[in-house]
């Protein structure tokens, strides 16, 4: 276990890691069994490995790896909606009170809709800048369960974790962050006063854009066993290639978000001084609505910016006149990509609201090509300036 004192850099490498044994790999190679040899031993005798789905070497490293960040015990699953609907579900019961964000990952509010209710539970939206009030106002009583987005996705509002942790915690209800945006870097909900963390690790954590993953991180142990059995279960255990590939990918996540961090404050001033562009957010831009909170709360920025062009056509003519900014969802990985929200159908968003993910490329080419294409948006509508 690395030294929480460490650098990021230190810890996002040596997370997970045993002491060093001479002669052997740095960090062990994936396993691939699914059965395990019991040597006519009862299953799990003596901590054995019996079957993959619910226990497992190589998940068990990329686990201990997330947790440590996270500052929690840490369970993998095979997707990021996988694992907030291991939340959703297993910490609930049919009638019970659900909290989630309005304005977060469309798809939790689709299973919110097309299940939850379905299965009895009363489900309430808030949205992310509100929540801090309901709160206070003692709105939370009777709730089961709080989910928090913050940042949320795709608009970029922070919510205050600890002030509705404290309301969570005087309710009885638990309370859920989802870290997604922020990752274990740029934030500890646990440390906050949250119960649960969970994050989609094909995003920023393991960040390549290759791989889907997601878990969940708690302190609380009656609260794992409940996970890890709804978990063992229902069979959202990720495959060990994938777990693999995420531990030895999150090595380099301090590298990857100082970097797209960097491109985002370029791009965030850049954005807001066009005239074809309104509405920028960053939460670490002064003046963002966001930003002071967000100083307050965050450990580092990252690398997301959302803006709104005029319109539809608007988006498709930047993208048309831009050679590094590519048309693609999800977000956090090393290639600088732009998403139009509101053609996937499940956010409140304008016609022309955009999500930039900045990569990992040089900042000067990115915000001299986005420059650019920004300029060709412009001169398109209003002629040559």
């Amino acid at each position: 276990m690395t030294d929480p004192g460490r650098g990021d850099g230190t810890r996002s490498v040596r997370a997970g890691e045993p002491d060093p044994v001479a002669g052997a790999p740095l960090r062990p190679s994936p396993v691939f069994a699914a059965p395990f040899h019991l040597a006519d031993a009862p299953p799990r005798a003596g901590g054995a490995d019996s079957y993959a789905r619910t226990e497992h070497p190589t998940l068990r490293a990329f686990e201990a790896a997330v947790g440590e960040l996270d500052g929690g015990r840490c369970l993998s699953f095979a997707t990021g909606m996988a694992a907030i609907s291991a939340v959703l579900l297993a910490a609930v019961r049919a009638g019970d009170r659900v909290v989630l964000p309005s304005d977060g990952y469309y798809a939790t509010r689709l299973l919110a809709r097309d299940d939850l209710e379905r299965l009895g539970l009363r489900v309430d939206l808030v949205a992310t800048p509100e929540i801090g009030a309901v709160a206070a106002r003692g709105d939370l009583e009777g709730a089961a369960l709080v989910l928090l987005e913050t940042p949320s996705n795709p608009l970029l509002d922070v919510c205050d974790i600890a002030a509705v942790a404290a309301a969570t915690r005087a309710a009885g209800a638990v309370l859920a962050v989802d870290n997604t945006t922020a990752t274990p870097l740029g934030q500890r909900p646990l440390a906050l006063g949250a119960d649960i963390t969970v994050a989609s690790d094909t995003k920023a954590l393991t960040g390549h854009s290759d791989l889907l993953l997601g878990h969940v991180s708690t302190t609380d142990e009656a609260l794992h066993a409940r996970l890890k059995g709804f978990r063992d279960r229902t069979g959202g255990t990720p495959g060990p290639f994938e777990a693999w590939l995420g531990h030895r990918s999150m090595s380099t996540l301090d590298l990857r978000l100082a970097r797209q961090a960097q491109t985002a404050a370029a791009v965030a001033d850049l954005l807001a001084q066009h005239p074809a562009v309104t509405g920028v957010r960053w939460p670490w831009r002064p003046g963002d609505p966001s930003s002071a909170l967000a100083a307050r709360q965050m450990l580092r920025p990252n690398g997301v910016v959302s803006a709104e062009l005029a319109d539809e056509a608007a988006v498709g003519r930047l993208l048309a006149a831009s050679r590094l900014w590519t048309a693609a969802t999800s977000f956090g990985g090393v290639h600088s990509t732009l998403d139009r929200r509101a053609q996937w159908g499940g956010d409140a968003v304008p016609p022309g609201f955009v999500r930039l993910s900045c990569g990992i490329e040089d900042t000067a080419d990115l915000v001299a090509d986005l420059a650019a294409a920004l300029d060709a948006v412009h001169d398109a509508a209003h002629g040559p300036r």
